[in-house]
């Protein structure tokens, strides 16, 4: 199959089932997508908890940009078949690695590195290296690193991730409508020494997530219903609509809207 061929499926793909998908089953709620280079190479790494991550990412991007996504993904699990090997590589364009130790001794990031030369290219990696628990933060795996040593002039640029993990929890096959909060931080640039570097991307991400958590904390403390629909699912809206608000108490939103009765 030619590269214009794959290029054409992805999109479409993209267009005709993704995008409408996270339209429909999750609501997006985006804050900082200026933060986002709008041109050239660029490493996005996110915590990682849903296989819905990958595609939460590649809707924050214009579809002029969607043939340069390529999201880093577990070659043992992605690829164990034939079928689930062309969903990845054809229709969501995934770069496969290898989580185990290789006894020849090849770079498990070989491939990352050869798309990172082509140039702009957009590599989502995710440094805890599988999916944790559902919303819970785990220690980054310094894999980041190493990329961005090899590509100094490549903006690495952390994302934090809610929502997705109860959306889809890991190993689990039920999709739950859930919206999900994108928290998009500043970029970062190799700094010359892997432990200050990933000090740094920890600490944006920990920025993030307090971030994250200071908006809920105020939207439970405003208990304002103005506007209610932005960025919920058309499941949520629904639901939140056409509820009967017995008295002025709901619980968090993002939570499911459950209205006192």
């Amino acid at each position: 199959m030619s590269r214009l061929m794959a290029h054409f499926i992805c999109y479409l793909f993209f267009v005709l089932f993704m995008k409408p998908f996270l339209f429909v089953f999750i609501g997006m709620d985006v804050r900082h997508r200026e933060r986002l280079p709008s041109n050239g190479a660029l490493i996005v790494t996110a915590n990682h908890n849903s296989h819905l991550d990958a595609w939460v990412l590649m809707n924050l991007f214009s579809l002029s940009r969607l043939w340069r996504i390529r999201p880093v993904a577990a070659a043992d699990y992605f690829m164990k078949n034939r079928f689930a090997a062309w969903i990845s590589l054809k229709c969501i364009g995934i770069v496969p690695i290898s989580r185990t130790p290789s006894l020849a001794g090849l770079d498990p990031l070989q491939a990352c590195c050869r798309e990172l030369k082509e140039g702009q290219r957009l590599i989502f990696f995710f440094p805890k290296g599988t999916r944790g628990d559902p919303e819970q933060r785990s220690f980054l795996r310094s894999g980041i690193a190493h990329l961005a040593r090899g590509f100094p002039a490549v903006p690495v640029v952390p994302v934090f991730l809610h929502g997705t993990g109860r959306a889809l929890p890991g190993r689990s096959l039920l999709l739950v409508p859930f919206n999900c909060d994108v928290f998009v931080g500043q970029p970062l640039l190799w700094s010359g020494d892997r432990d200050q570097f990933m000090t740094s991307l920890e600490s944006a991400l920990h920025t993030l997530f307090a971030e994250h958590h200071l908006s809920k904390e105020k939207a439970r403390s405003d208990n304002a219903f103005d506007g209610i629909g932005i960025g919920y699912s058309a499941f949520e809206r629904a639901a939140i609509s056409g509820s009967v608000l017995c008295r002025n108490e709901y619980s968090n939103p993002a939570l499911g809207s459950i209205w006192a009765t």
